[in-house]
């Protein structure tokens, strides 16, 4: 006896193939609009812009040259440290939604030991 399977041929006819001229939409063209918001850093612009036409509207000593000096170099100082930072958790090597490694902490066996002192 011989353990290698046979198939039957199919015996149903293949489903049509679509007429040359009609497009399938996942290969539709998308507009501009849509492309471009799909992006991320173009919201982040959008975001940005937002955030600056409020404080624009909302905190008149914004509008002053030397205030926005100062706003620059306020946010300059933060982002000298928050960049790398950014950069280290985009590229995996900085966790610090976790706090500390699992296996970094003490057993309970030596919690114990320190605490009876034995």
């Amino acid at each position: 006896m011989s353990m290698a399977q046979t198939t039957a041929p199919a015996t149903g006819s293949p489903s049509p193939a679509p007429p040359a001229g009609e497009k399938d939409g996942r290969t539709a063209e998308r507009p501009l609009a849509l492309r471009l918001l799909a992006r991320p850093e173009v919201g982040v612009f959008l975001g940005a812009v937002a955030v600056y036409v409020f404080f624009l509207i909302s905190a008149p000593p914004v509008r002053d040259g030397s205030s926005m000096a100062n706003i620059l170099y306020q946010s300059s100082t933060i982002g000298i440290v928050t960049i790398p930072v950014a950069l280290l958790m985009i590229g995996g090597e900085l966790a610090q939604v976790r706090g500390v490694d699992v296996e970094e902490l003490p057993e309970e066996a030596d919690l114990a030991l320190q605490i009876d002192g034995r």
